[in-house]
């Protein structure tokens, strides 16, 4: 029996039990679709969470005071100093992109005729470089107005819209902090929301450092931050940095140098083990499938099997028997693989029409592994029905009820 034949004969005997086939199938639909979600959800979480790191900053380093020998007391020497960022610069500058450092204050603000606490910050001009801030109007500072000491601030989208209705309204007013006048010169956002953990609020000012400086009662940078130039210098530069911090304050003082490695690390093992749990869920699926299509095929043969026999009496060979049946198990596997692999598809390539936030990737290879678990299913578990069918008597056959 030639190969094309036996694929005639096969689709007749399927869609003459067409339903039964379809539940057959159903296995499969669901496997393989499972298969290709499984990849597409583990690539669109790994590419958000590396997007989210980024958004933070690209290859941060972020430095603060720990504690000192006597947890009890502070010395202001300790803390980390403007003199520290310089240091940092200088000694790693082939090493960085940019290092800066923020004071943190708090001030108080004339929101809608009434006074309200609010958050103040000081930076340089390397702020939004390496905490990678959007700019929403206006401009950001620069190295002059940082050195003249200019009376100038930015403040947050949410803060400018509530003083003055929409962030392009705001650029060109004039708030009072510390009893003197700023003028407001640019607003702006974290590209990523750091959900309030970082120094940045809901309502935030963000002044020179030269300038808030004058109204803190010590000079402390909490935290300092620096954007290594390669992502492969990131530890070496994290521990170089704690050196240096130490080596210029007094023994015993203690500071934290961290990075973002160890969250994209954790990120990703979680990621991993979210796969595989996806995988195995799916393989039980394919498994069951598997099942499933060597149940109905072994019912199949049971059925047809004056129908074998009466082939084999007008000359049909035990191959050209095995090769029908194991046509019909690759096909409804085959069939329901398919489908599976348009619903894996379309169902991530559907999420576009609901949002551009998030780019859903689909994976080549996971389709052609689908596929090909598809076909391995259908000829594995199609073996056993279809070689049973094979071994039948013919005269045993015929007289079969």
């Amino acid at each position: 029996m030639y190969f094309g034949e036996a694929l005639r004969f096969s689709v007749q005997a399927l869609r003459a039990n067409k339903f039964r086939s379809f539940l057959t199938a159903l296995g499969l639909v669901i496997g393989n679709a499972s298969v290709i979600l499984v990849v597409t959800i583990s690539i669109t979480s790994r590419d958000y969470i590396l997007d989210l790191i980024r958004g933070v900053g690209s290859n941060l380093i972020y430095a603060q005071y720990s504690a000192g020998t006597n947890s009890a007391t502070s010395v202001d020497a300790d803390f980390i100093k403007i003199g520290d960022v310089e240091a940092v610069r200088q000694q790693f500058g082939s090493r960085i992109v940019a290092a800066t450092g923020v004071m943190s204050n708090s001030g108080r603000l004339l929101i809608n005729s009434k006074e309200e606490d609010v958050s103040v910050i000081g930076a340089d001009e390397n702020y939004p470089l390496v905490r990678n801030m959007v700019l929403l109007s206006g401009h950001f500072m620069d190295q002059s107005d940082v050195r003249a000491r200019q009376h100038i601030v930015l403040i947050t989208e949410k803060l400018a819209t509530k003083l003055y209705g929409n962030v392009q309204d705001a650029v060109g007013q004039v708030i009072k902090l510390y009893s003197l006048e700023f003028t407001v010169v640019g607003t702006f956002k974290e590209r990523t929301g750091t959900f309030g953990v970082s120094e940045i609020t809901n309502e935030t000012v963000w002044m020179p450092i030269t300038v808030i400086k004058l109204f803190a009662p010590i000079e402390r940078i909490d935290p300092m931050y620096i954007q290594a130039r390669g992502a492969s210098d990131v530890r070496p530069l994290t521990a170089a940095v704690k050196q240096l911090l130490e080596s210029r304050h007094r023994p015993g003082a203690r500071y934290d140098v961290e990075n973002l490695t160890a969250i994209l690390e954790a990120a990703q093992r979680i990621a991993l083990v979210m796969t595989i749990v996806l995988i195995l869920v799916s393989t039980i699926a394919l498994i069951i499938s598997g099942i499933g299509i060597m149940n109905i095929m072994l019912v199949t043969v049971t059925e047809r099997t004056r129908e074998i026999g009466l082939r084999m009496a007008v000359g049909a060979s035990r191959h050209a028997v095995l090769e029908q049946f194991l046509t019909e198990s690759i096909v409804i596997s085959m069939a329901g693989g398919i489908i599976g692999i348009v619903v894996g598809i379309s169902i991530p390539l559907s999420v576009r029409f609901f949002t551009d936030a998030i780019r859903v990737p689909i994976s080549v290879t996971s389709v052609f592994v689908a596929f090909g678990v598809s076909v391995a299913v259908g000829v594995i578990f199609g073996m056993l029905p279809a070689n049973r069918a094979s071994q039948l008597n013919p005269t045993e056959a015929l007289r079969y009820e």
